[in-house]
């Protein structure tokens, strides 16, 4: 049998060859990292935070994930587009989007090893077309375990991501210009961009009624509460949690992901104390948990490279181990829970992290993790069973 040549990884089936082809890519990084690769998707110039995922699938979830908001995304995997993109625009019953986690990408660029055609029953364009369409650049061909490995040692850095039709790729002294002139990560604030900007209640009128912080919380948890026939009062991040709506009693309280600093979101961490909430079930997920913790008094830190990846452990004081998903660049601080009434819950194996807090009571829940796993495992997803439980007993 004759040797093959090798075959080139970084681009198998580049989507919309003839348009990409022609288009450069570069990344910089504010500690002088260059990455010269080939852009695709939208013409354009970003200055984000550089993050990394360790996820195999679910890039078109991952991409219109409001927790990634303001983010640069790396992906591990060498291999993105395979089966394309579902359509953007399709909504379920609720009225909520059906495939994706909101209505948009939400990410500021997207950094991949390889781009291949999508060829999938429910997919309805490319991964390129897409991100055209949505004005994100992209770049392909990068070495994109280098930069992992990068940020792995110096941890998450910001970046400027270029792409353009320019016969020749942009300074470096032009590029750290753009990281100048940026604000830093901290400084941004995404929640209200990301928040709906009203109420609006999801469900029956005859199922107990529970309310939503809307810090960019994901479709599927929202679908996650509906499927266990609650309804859902969706309010933005800095509105107060009502004992009332519309005639209705409000029997529990959740807060979901979303992104940047929490220490910022003081409405909501006001919302979340324990004198605001009356002891109604809580439960706080991903960006939420933190926002919990900060409301009875504990302290958060930010990690020097997050956990985003679906291939996340979380042990359990029981014994117990589950794999959940999860995207987050901040972390609760153990030590700080002393006197705040809750306590430790789930950790990370692997970094020793607090993965879950709860109360003494059991009415308090707080999970670092996204129990509806999407994308992801959902083994998890018996946190939103304990809460509906909570719930029903409250309205019992």
């Amino acid at each position: 049998m004759r040797d093959r040549p090798p075959r080139k990884l970084w681009v198998i089936e580049l989507v919309g060859e003839a348009e990409s082809s022609a288009l450069s890519g570069t990344l910089l990084l504010e500690d002088g990292t260059r990455f010269d690769a080939r852009g695709f998707g939208a013409v354009g110039r970003r200055v984000g935070e550089v993050v990394f995922t360790t996820g195999m699938v679910g890039y078109p979830e991952s991409l219109t994930d409001p927790s990634f908001r303001g983010q640069i995304l790396t992906f591990t995997y060498p291999l993105l587009g395979n089966y394309g993109v579902p359509d953007p625009t399709a909504r379920d019953e609720h009225g909520l989007p059906r495939f994706l986690e909101s209505d948009h990408i939400q990410v500021r660029a997207i950094l991949v090893r390889g781009l291949t055609l999508g060829h999938h029953w429910r997919s309805n364009r490319g991964l390129d077309d897409w991100l055209r369409e949505e004005g994100v650049p992209g770049l392909v061909g990068l070495d994109t375990r280098r930069l992992t490995e990068h940020l792995r040692s110096h941890g998450v850095l910001r970046g400027v991501v270029d792409v353009s039709r320019a016969s020749s790729p942009p300074s470096d002294d032009e590029l750290r210009q753009s990281i100048a002139r940026a604000p830093s990560y901290e400084e941004e604030a995404f929640v209200p961009e990301v928040a709906v900007r009203s109420p609006v209640v999801y469900g029956a009128s005859d199922a107990p009624l529970v309310a939503v912080l809307d810090c960019g919380v994901k479709a599927s948890i929202v679908r996650n509460l509906l499927d266990r026939r609650l309804s859902v009062l969706r309010l933005p991040f800095d509105h107060e949690v009502p004992a009332r709506w519309e005639g209705r009693r409000v029997r529990g309280v959740l807060v979901g992901n979303g992104p940047g600093d929490p220490d910022q979101l003081e409405p909501t961490i006001e919302a979340l104390r324990p004198s605001a909430l009356d002891g109604r079930p809580t439960l706080g997920i991903c960006l939420g948990h933190q926002l919990v913790a900060l409301a009875r008094g504990a302290r958060t830190y930010k990690l020097k490279f997050g956990h985003r990846g679906q291939n996340k452990t979380v042990c359990f004081p029981d014994g117990r181990s589950y794999i959940v998903s999860e995207n987050h660049g901040y972390a609760v601080d153990a030590e700080s829970l002393k006197g705040t009434g809750l306590e430790a819950w789930a950790t990370n194996p692997d970094d020793g992290t607090l993965e879950g807090l709860r109360d003494r009571r059991g009415r308090v829940l707080a999970l670092q993790g996204h129990p509806e796993g999407h994308p992801g495992p959902q083994e998890a997803g018996f946190v939103f069973d304990r809460f509906a439980e909570l719930v029903r007993r409250e309205a019992a």
